[in-house]
């Protein structure tokens, strides 16, 4: 039975990938010793229901020296979540699941967070050979705003991973393009079944003082602009009077920054606006019972697969997404001709309606009148999107598909050394700043870090 240290966020940190991990562990658990590594102690956070342990990363270090691990995981995302997993990605070499496929946003927030300015130049150049090296200083100045999409900083993980695992066809061709000969492997994301409590749906519908006949277009997660939730409320604004029974519902954390309740009663449509806040696992599936739309849109995007669009497909419900490259294979309808569009030649029945960026607002106003309008379409894309899900997106088929690249990578070399050699040095180097910081916050005397770059020295 192989080893594994896996590295994740879990709860109570609000992360997708916390209940990504706290779902997929079980499922593969008996075939795989796991321990898990979390960014504090042990204690503060809940462990999957597998028996699996759980270790605060600290203590990976002289735990994998002494009885080494055959892989190590990392669940990488572009969160402050996952900053403590850098210290050990290149100096331990594993199974990167790259959860989104754009990590600048919190690699130079960590970087520039400690005032590791040059370090950040560094990375930056090193990931960007060919762009501007001045672009670097606007990142140390946080000049780059949204152009930070179009750099990525993949290089320095997919060079330094003895394997890499996306959830999206058109992601993992991306990474084989841009560094030929990194192994990189794509399976479909998976969630659980959808198994709401008894009588939930109108239980939901009462709590909030919603009628039956009320249409109710729902967004979960986090409620940030990304979500596109003003464009929502624009749209709203302008349906209102021609469907006067829909309503917006936002389940989700709020943020501090982006008052959507505030921009919708300024547009005279307060009253259809309901916020829930933060729900827990248990509550979710109730309230997706209760929606006759789930709206999915996210733009800008870090070409990331989307898990609450995934619940959504498997509650059965219809889904308002933005239109994105990553998932063209998936049928839809285009509000602007209610045609389908896909890449696909396995499945042409749509599971929802995709926006188009270019048309967005006028786009929406169409899905939501049409949709508020006809049940029967709403009944048909929700067979189509529990169908999809059945086919392509339940926890068990990606479980299946995880094992066989997780056997896949455990047999992969770690990267040669002159791969590793070429990553800034912060990064390879025995004497290097990540592998000198992990010794520190250990709390090793400065005796036993000696014997360390000694021994690491003489390997190498």
């Amino acid at each position: 039975m192989l080893r594994l240290a896996w590295f994740t966020p879990l709860p109570p940190v609000r992360s997708g990938i916390s209940d990504y991990s706290v779902e997929l562990i079980p499922a593969i658990a008996r075939d795989y010793q796991i321990d898990i590594y979390v960014d504090g102690p042990s204690d503060a956070f809940t462990a999957p229901p597998a028996s699996t342990p759980v270790v605060d990363a600290h203590d990976f270090v002289w735990k994998h020296q002494r009885d080494p691990y055959d892989l190590i995981v990392y669940q990488l995302g572009n969160a402050p979540c996952h900053d403590y997993m850098w210290a050990y990605l290149a100096r331990f070499p594993g199974l990167v699941v790259l959860h989104d496929g754009q990590l600048h946003h919190a690699r130079g927030r960590q970087l520039l967070r400690h005032g590791r300015r040059d370090e950040y130049r560094r990375e930056f150049w090193f990931n960007h050979p060919d762009a501007d090296p001045t672009v670097a200083d606007l990142g140390v100045s946080g000049l780059l705003g949204s152009l930070t999409y179009f750099f990525a900083m993949l290089r320095s993980v997919v060079q330094s991973a003895r394997h890499v695992l996306v959830h999206s066809a058109w992601l993992r061709d991306q990474i084989r393009d841009a560094y030929p000969g990194s192994p990189v492997s794509a399976v479909d994301m998976g969630v659980a079944a959808c198994q709401p409590s008894p009588g939930a749906a109108a239980r939901i519908r009462a709590r909030h003082g919603l009628r039956d006949d009320a249409v109710i277009f729902m967004s979960f997660g986090k409620v940030t602009p990304a979500k596109r939730i003003s464009e929502v409320i624009r749209a709203l604004a302008s349906v209102a009077e021609r469907v006067p029974q829909v309503r917006l519902m936002l389940v989700g954390d709020p943020v501090e920054y982006y008052d959507p309740v505030r921009e919708a009663s300024e547009l005279g449509v307060g009253d259809r606006v309901i916020m829930t806040g933060f729900l827990p696992d248990r509550d979710v599936n109730d309230y997706l019972a209760a929606a006759d739309v789930s709206l999915c849109l996210r733009w800008p995007s870090s070409h990331e697969t989307s898990a609450s669009w995934l619940r959504c497909l498997a509650a059965g419900t219809p889904t308002i997404s933005t239109d994105l490259v990553h998932t063209v294979d998936i049928p839809t309808l285009d509000p602007q001709d209610w045609r389908v569009r896909s890449t696909s030649i396995e499945q042409d029945a749509p599971v929802g309606v995709s926006i188009d960026l270019r048309d967005e607002i006028h786009s929406l106003q169409l899905a939501m009148v049409r949709l508020s309008e006809d049940a029967r379409l709403r009944a048909t894309l929700g067979r189509s999107a529990r169908d999809l899900w059945d086919a392509r997106f339940r926890l068990d088929r990606m479980a299946q598909s995880y094992r066989g690249v997780i056997d896949i990578a455990a047999q992969t070399p770690v990267p040669v050394a002159a791969r590793l050699a070429a990553l800034p040095e912060h990064f390879h180097s025995t004497g290097g700043a990540e592998t000198q910081r992990i010794l520190q916050d250990i709390g090793l005397p400065p005796s036993v870090i000696d014997f360390w770059n000694q021994h690491e020295t003489a390997r190498t």
